[in-house]
């Protein structure tokens, strides 16, 4: 059986690793087997984070460059880094946004502008989703990765069902209601196609 691979990109503190694992989590409530593997600078905030999740399959963690079926890409300029782990005809669900890295800053480096990014991804499979609003709709800007997650799940070959239990398992009881309303806004913003 051949896996079903997906990336997710971010930066530290954008929530990649807690999506990860709801990805995981959803896989074990349907009992399908699931390999993920993190990587990232354990306490560099704004470092970049990549997430490995292999949905099937028996092969190891890390998905080679070139056949991720779905990227989830948190911030546009880690989405273009990561660009070539995709396969030809694999999906992009990205965050309308872009946190200037911090080079820019220091050694004076040009910033990308948000048109050339987008070109960069390309459009066919792309779906942009403004994350933070739809996160300042459900209430707190905190949960843009779950709304992301939300707008991915069009994509993920789990049930919704499966995906909203693995958030309840994932998340503060306190921030469940939150999380729950944070993911309907990013899926209802994917219609099926």
């Amino acid at each position: 059986m051949s896996s079903f691979d997906v990336l997710i990109v971010g930066i530290g503190g954008q929530g990649t690793i807690l999506a990860s694992n709801v990805i995981g989590e959803a896989c074990l409530v349907e009992g399908i087997a699931v390999r993920g593997v993190e990587t990232h600078g354990m306490a560099q905030r704004g470092g970049s984070v990549e997430s490995h999740v292999r949905i099937g399959g028996v092969h190891g963690p890390l998905i080679p460059p070139g056949r991720a079926d779905l990227m989830i890409a948190l911030d546009l300029l880690e989405g273009v880094r990561y660009l070539h782990y995709l396969k030809t005809g694999g999906s992009i669900v990205a965050n309308d946004q872009t946190v200037v890295p911090t080079p820019v800053y220091t050694q004076k480096l040009p910033m990308p502008a948000r048109e050339e990014l987008l070109g960069s991804l390309g459009e066919k499979g792309l779906f942009l989703i403004d994350a933070a609003a739809l996160a300042a709709e459900a209430g707190n800007p905190i949960v843009q990765n779950v709304v992301m997650l939300g707008a991915a799940s069009r994509y993920l070959p789990l049930k919704e069902s499966s995906l909203k239990e693995a958030v309840a398992r994932s998340v503060p009881a306190k921030t469940l209601d939150l999380n729950l309303k944070a993911f309907d806004l990013g899926r209802n913003a994917v219609r099926s196609e």
